[in-house]
C-alpha cells in the first residue's frame, strides 16, 4: 500500500513536470504571470542569503506588462527595519521567457517552470563583486501551495545544484503587501 502511494505521488510529480515543461518558456503567455504573486520558496547561493535565510518572510509582487514585452514587477519586501517595496524593469533576452534587468545590477531572470494558473518557478541570476549568484524563487497566486508543486519546486532547486540547506520554504506575513506600491 506504502509503495502504491508513494508510486502514485512520483507519478503525479513526473506528469506535472512534463505539463509544467509543455507550458513553459517556450509556450509562455505573458498575460498569465501578470498580476499578483506571493513569493513562498526560495534557494539561494548568496552567502548574505544564506546567513539570514531563517529571518525571511513570504514577500509579494506584482507583474505588470508593458510595451515592446517588458515587464514591470514591483517587490514589497518584509525586513526588520519595516516593508521594503522596488521596482524593476525587465526587458526580453531573446530567449523564451528569459528576461533582463540592469536596475540595481545585471540581473537575468528566466521563468523555468509553470502552470499558467497557480504557480510559477522564476531562476535569478546576477553578477555581484565579480561573483556571479542565483536564486530560485517560487511564486503562487495564494500563499499556500500543494505538496506537489512544493515538491517540484524542490526538485528542481536540487536540478539548478541547490543543497537542501539553501532551499527555504517561506512562513507567512500579513504585514507587507504590494498594494499601493
Amino acid at each position: 500500500m506504502r509503495t502504491a502511494v508513494l508510486s502514485l505521488g512520483l507519478a503525479l510529480l513526473c506528469y506535472l513536470h512534463a505539463e509544467a515543461e509543455e507550458l513553459g518558456a517556450a509556450g509562455l503567455d505573458k498575460s498569465e504571470i501578470a498580476g499578483k504573486w506571493h513569493i513562498v520558496a526560495l534557494a539561494s547561493d548568496s552567502e548574505s542569503y544564506l546567513q539570514k535565510k531563517d529571518e525571511l518572510k513570504m514577500a509579494m509582487a506584482t507583474i505588470a506588462i508593458l510595451g515592446e514585452g517588458d515587464l514591470k514587477v514591483s517587490f514589497a519586501i518584509p525586513s526588520p527595519g519595516g516593508c521594503k517595496k522596488r521596482e524593476s524593469i525587465y526587458k526580453p533576452t531573446g530567449v523564451p521567457g528569459e528576461y533582463h534587468s540592469s536596475d540595481r545590477g545585471n540581473k537575468t531572470v528566466q521563468v523555468v517552470d509553470t502552470d499558467g494558473k497557480t504557480y510559477a518557478v522564476i531562476f535569478a541570476s546576477r553578477v555581484e563583486d565579480g561573483k556571479t549568484l542565483h536564486m530560485l524563487r517560487l511564486y503562487s497566486r495564494t500563499q499556500e501551495v500543494s505538496p506537489e508543486i512544493t515538491t517540484l519546486f524542490k526538485t528542481i532547486a536540487r536540478e539548478k545544484g541547490f543543497t537542501d540547506e539553501m532551499i527555504k520554504m517561506l512562513p507567512r506575513q500579513e504585514e507587507c503587501s504590494v498594494d499601493g506600491a
